[in-house]
């Protein structure tokens, strides 16, 4: 009982790590129509200049200056790089932030090195927040789902609850009729893109105390980030949010799995059939675990098309 306690919690925490990534993504997509490629990059980049500032500014500081150091260089490729490929169609923006992904990772890669840097949880962190079974569990993990938690509640708030919101919403369907009213839908998409990448630096500036901080991790996170955004539906929030947990979950269920198809198959008396064909069928979940999250994606594909909360065309 106490494993699965701790599966469903590093499931959820990971789960709410993924809409922090994804949020900017979904937000990024349902405003501009721009999938971007290098949105990843833009988390590993906040756990780069959390790492670089903590020793200059410390653990906190260094929370919230990250975050606005992404969102400067969001801004900056979105007015300078995006918004002139933009004319041209999804083919250029998906070539030009590909590239951009690349081009992120080898100046990390010649700055710090190709491989894992010191950048830890701070001691002030570093304990239990509770013990099951003799286990301790990280409070640190705790304080990573509340600040996606608080994350979700912001953007939610600010969607739904002041003027700013409104203007974005409205941008988002009638660009022309909010221009027509004196609102500069440029820096409204300029700021949009902004906000995305400071939450996806956000992301990294904490999660990256906790898991490795290294040159491919933009990459590891990157497709998964993607998935959750389909599966929940381009440009819904509330879908990305109920996309991550549903990955974070299963993902870590499976991984603590000992289930093999062949235990199903054993209950109508098929199990010695099962053990002798083998295959996919003795094989342990735990070992397909990388791979359902891409089996979900092709499942809610199949079933809904336009993701768990995306809108029907």
């Amino acid at each position: 009982m106490d494993q699965l306690v701790f599966a469903l919690l590093n499931g959820t925490i990971y789960g709410l790590l993924l809409f922090m990534v994804s949020a900017g993504l979904t937000l990024i997509f349902g405003m501009m129509g721009v999938l971007n490629f290098a949105h990843a990059s833009f988390y590993m980049l906040g756990a780069y200049f959390a790492y670089t500032l903590e020793p200059l500014i410390g653990f906190w500081l260094a929370l919230v200056v990250s975050p606005l150091l992404v969102m400067g260089l969001g801004i900056l490729v979105e007015r300078f790089i995006l918004r002139r490929v933009h004319a041209h169609g999804h083919a250029h923006e998906l070539l030009v932030t590909f590239g951009l992904a690349v081009v992120i990772a080898e100046v990390i890669k010649m700055v710090y090195g190709n491989f894992p840097v010191e950048y830890r949880v701070p001691p002030e962190l570093s304990f239990a927040a509770f013990t099951l079974s003799g286990l301790d569990y990280p409070f640190y993990r705790i304080f990573m789902g509340a600040v996606a938690v608080a994350m979700f509640i912001a953007i939610y708030l600010l969607l739904t609850r002041t003027r700013v919101g409104i203007v974005v919403r409205s941008a988002i369907y009638r660009p022309q009729t909010v221009e027509a009213l004196g609102h500069n839908v440029p820096l409204v998409f300029m700021s949009v893109f902004g906000i995305g990448a400071a939450m996806a630096g956000l992301a990294g500036a904490v999660a990256g105390a906790f898991y490795t901080t290294n040159p491919n991790m933009a990459l590891e996170l990157g497709v998964i980030v993607f998935v959750v955004v389909v599966v929940g539906g381009l440009g819904s929030m509330g879908g990305a949010m109920a996309a991550s947990l549903l990955i974070g979950i299963t993902n870590s269920l499976a991984v603590g799995s000992d289930f093999r198809m062949a235990d199903l198959l054993s209950v109508f008396g098929l199990g010695d059939w099962a053990e002798g064909v083998g295959g996919l069928l003795t094989i342990n979940l735990s070992s397909l675990a990388a791979t359902l999250p891409f089996f979900i994606m092709l499942l809610v594909l199949v079933l809904r098309p336009s993701g768990l909360m995306g809108e029907k065309e």
